[in-house]
């Protein structure tokens, strides 16, 4: 069944907590609309951000390779696991002890709050619903997992426009799978984003102007949860295509939150979260 057919929920209606769980074990993948984030917040952000991006100011937050916080540029990137070639991003890690731009304002920070604190209810679902031999794999409660966390994290992303010289492989982002437990998305600015369904067909996902006054919230599984669940709720491979026509020429502002728990937490047998995160770092080439 196609991304776009699956029903968008409303956060506020009284089988929201299952639904949303039937999509995530479905798809791996659900959208939600009237969450408690303000739409106002969302779309101030993405215009600071989309300025900074633009500016030369950037170039005063390269990332630091120890803290993983700051500017990545496009010639730092990510490579995505199994891929040889360098995404065509830039991005911004803010972490909640790192460092910001002087030039932009709080709202990403407060959107950052807003964006875990529904991660977290979210993840107060997800252990409901779960099946008790999956429940019993958990090593503590799922949101229990994330908190005192200082490794959950937002990243602000921007697709530049594209130059046209590109090398003809190269994708706004290869097909890749999250790494942590969930992944809080606004729909973006500019369609793109695909997920890989059951049946190998590449799905689109609704972008913000599919529910423009709503507040389209998108959320999808990560790795560790796939781990923790013992692959009861499935970490899906997704993927951001280049645009053709006018789309090439604009921007495209992304802000997930990457909800991750504290390295110390138990994930299986074999992994710790903290084990987890340092391999895929490795693997991304972010981490010597």
């Amino acid at each position: 069944m196609p991304l776009h057919d699956l029903p968008i929920l409303d956060f506020r209606a009284a089988d929201a907590p299952e639904r949303f769980c039937a999509s995530l074990r479905e798809t791996g993948f659900a959208a939600l609309v009237h969450t408690p984030i303000p739409t106002a917040l969302i779309a101030q952000v993405g215009e600071e951000w989309l300025a900074f991006f633009d500016s030369a100011a950037k170039q005063a937050y390269a990332y630091d390779p120890e803290r993983q916080d700051g500017w990545f540029s496009p010639e730092v990137s990510e490579t995505a696991k199994g891929h040889t070639r360098k995404d065509l991003k830039e991005f911004f890690h803010l972490y909640p002890w790192g460092r910001c731009p002087a030039e932009v304002s709080d709202a990403a920070r407060r959107y950052a709050v807003l964006a875990e604190a529904l991660a977290a209810t979210l993840l107060g679902w997800v252990e409901q619903h779960s099946p008790a031999e999956v429940r019993a794999r958990y090593s503590e409660p799922l949101s229990g997992m994330v908190r005192g966390s200082d490794q959950t994290l937002l990243r602000i992303l921007r697709y530049p426009p594209l130059r046209g010289d590109e090398p003809a492989d190269a994708l706004r982002a290869a097909p890749h799978e999250d790494i942590n437990l969930l992944t809080v998305l606004p729909a973006a600015n500019e369609p793109g984003l695909q997920v890989r369904g059951l049946d190998g067909r590449w799905l689109t996902v609704p972008c913000a102007a599919d529910a423009p006054d709503a507040g389209l919230i998108v959320i999808n599984t990560g790795d560790m949860l796939q781990e923790a669940s013992g692959g009861h709720y499935p970490s899906t491979t997704h993927r951001v295509v280049n645009p053709t026509g006018e789309g090439a020429r604009r921007s495209r502002l992304s802000m997930p939150l990457f909800l991750h728990p504290r390295p110390d937490v138990r994930l299986s047998e074999r992994h710790s979260a903290g084990s987890y995160l340092l391999e895929r770092l490795r693997e991304l080439g972010l981490k010597p």
